[in-house]
């Protein structure tokens, strides 16, 4: 079996980057996680990362004098690694029109909602301040509207009496952890496409 190359995007701690670490550490998963690129040196992720033997990058966009410049750096530094699929877990940045086309059909990202509920920031608070019953979250492709791509997967995750948008995020990180390398495994295997 071929394993899929695939490279992670994060920004801060990247809890599920080391979710998809965690599959792609069993032998029948068919994608490997060859590359860990961050828009923060000081990410926590990147070292969490480098612990597993995997090949990390950071790129300050402020260092780029445009976005192109940026993106253009980034896919260069994706090209090196060879990757197949690209995965956003947490990467705190829109991305622009020609980096996405560019990866089309081969970069997913999770949101912390049922899309297409709550695109966007402050999913949970939004969530609670409509009174909904049930929130989650959803492994989508990336296209080049906020949180628009054809979903893959979702997890749903009642909403409880009392609940505080940091015990309803601590209840769907759960769910995250667990759809999101399922998503990718789906993904790397073929049984999903664009």
């Amino acid at each position: 079996m071929s394993r899929k190359r695939v490279a992670i995007l994060i920004s801060g701690r990247g809890s599920n980057m080391s979710a998809l670490i965690a599959a792609a550490q069993a032998p029948d998963y068919p994608a490997e996680i060859v590359g860990v690129l961050s828009n923060r040196a000081a990410a926590p992720g990147l070292a969490i990362a480098a612990g597993h033997g995997i090949a990390t990058a950071s790129l300050a966009q402020s260092k780029f004098p445009t976005r192109d410049m940026f993106e253009d750096t980034m896919t260069q530094v994706l090209e090196s690694w060879e990757v197949d699929y690209v995965c956003l877990a947490g990467f705190m940045r829109i991305l622009g029109e020609d980096f996405v086309d560019r990866w089309q059909g081969r970069m997913i990202n999770i949101h912390p909602s049922l899309l297409p509920a709550y695109k966007g920031l402050h999913t949970h608070e939004r969530a609670l301040a409509d009174g909904v019953s049930e929130h989650g979250c959803t492994v989508h492709f990336v296209t080049p509207g906020l949180d628009e791509g054809p979903s893959i997967l979702q997890a749903r995750v009642p909403v409880l009496p009392g609940d505080t948008p940091e015990s309803l995020a601590d209840r769907i990180l759960v769910e995250e952890h667990r759809i999101y390398p399922e998503a990718l495994r789906m993904l790397a295997s073929g049984e999903v496409r664009a």
